[in-house]
């Protein structure tokens, strides 16, 4: 399946795959995407405390980049855990202009030391902040009560609805501790009440630049 690297709105980049007509951030500005969905309304509940984060959907590294830079500012410990089956190429993660864009240089080694570390082995990336990269698909996933937040970014419903299912957030569900949090760009009928089946209570939230509401789940 062709894929190619594009700009977004707000000058970031992502990835585009032809045969979906899919990305892998919203083409109406990938960084603003990631800080709305799962820092302004996810990370920043869980403030001047340590946090687990399970990343649903590794992908470009930019959600976890973020997280990384929100950890450094604030000094808040963050243990990530990025699950992705299918990493993407060396050549696609040199195109991603993150670092730039997001006024970063200083820590322009920490984002490539994310895509190069090895996976399945935790990595240290700061006093604040170890990535776990994990390849293997999100059905695999066998956490029990290990995370306080989960960034659910995965591909969109309409091309792979098997990853939207009561199933999969059932995993989500056991993975989180008491009272942990789910985020997610996506707001459908059907993914809403697959959340609450999994056991979750389910708030819409307004969505990011380009979508009307985003999901915020959690569990009771």
């Amino acid at each position: 399946m062709n894929r190619k690297v594009i700009q977004t709105a707000d000058g970031s980049t992502t990835i585009y795959i032809e045969g979906w007509d899919e990305t892998y951030h919203s083409k109406f500005g990938a960084i603003q995407e990631a800080k709305h969905v799962f820092i302004a309304n996810g990370l920043s509940l869980f403030e001047e405390q340590s946090v687990a984060v399970l990343e649903i959907g590794f992908g470009t590294g930019l959600n976890a980049f973020i997280t990384y830079l929100e950890a450094e500012k604030k000094q808040q410990h963050i243990d990530y855990v990025g699950v992705e089956a299918f990493p993407i190429s060396r050549e696609e993660r040199e195109h991603m202009n993150y670092v730039s864009a997001l006024d970063a240089t200083a820590h322009e080694s920490v984002f490539e030391t994310m895509h190069n570390c090895p996976w399945e082995t935790p990595t240290v990336l700061s006093p604040y902040f170890t990535l776990t990269k994990r390849q293997q698909y999100f059905n695999e996933i066998d956490y029990k009560n290990r995370f306080n937040l989960i960034y659910f970014d995965a591909f969109g419903f309409h091309v792979q609805p098997e990853l939207w299912t009561t199933e999969i957030f059932k995993i989500m569900f056991d993975a989180l501790q008491e009272k942990g949090t789910l985020v997610t760009y996506a707001c459908r009928g059907p993914i809403k009440r697959a959340l609450q089946e999994a056991g979750f209570k389910t708030e819409k939230l307004p969505g990011p630049p380009g979508k009307r509401e985003m999901l915020r789940a959690t569990k009771c």
